[in-house]
């Protein structure tokens, strides 16, 4: 028995929840909701940064003000929010994610079929 939340046993369904949810409480429609939806990444990852800064101590005024944990749920918060923002703009943001994971995978791990 774990201590998970049922929604991780699969990724996507929890993304659409939370698409869903965060469409019906949006406080902008339209272009500008789509912008701010993006934008948001950019608060999350400013998070992640600042929670670095924090795990190292690298603020002499503030000193260790997090943890590694903090990073990682900082980092989880950045993955959440882009699958969301990816959802936001598809509703295939599954194949999408999932089509260019594996041609990120395949070139990095050159994996490609030769050309020619």
């Amino acid at each position: 028995m774990t201590d998970q939340p049922a929604a991780s046993s699969d990724l996507w369904p929890a993304i659409d929840e939370l698409w869903t949810w965060l469409d019906a409480h949006r406080p902008h429609d339209g272009q500008e909701g789509l912008l701010l939806r993006m934008l948001k990444l950019s608060e999350e990852v400013g998070e992640v940064a600042e929670a670095v800064i924090g795990a190292t101590g690298q603020n002499p005024r503030k000193g260790v003000t997090h943890t590694w944990e903090d990073v990682q749920g900082e980092l989880c918060d950045v993955v959440i929010t882009a699958l969301v923002a990816l959802r936001t703009l598809t509703p295939d943001a599954r194949e999408v994610f999932m089509g260019h994971l594996a041609r990120v995978t395949d070139r990095s791990l050159n994996r490609e079929a030769p050309k020619g």
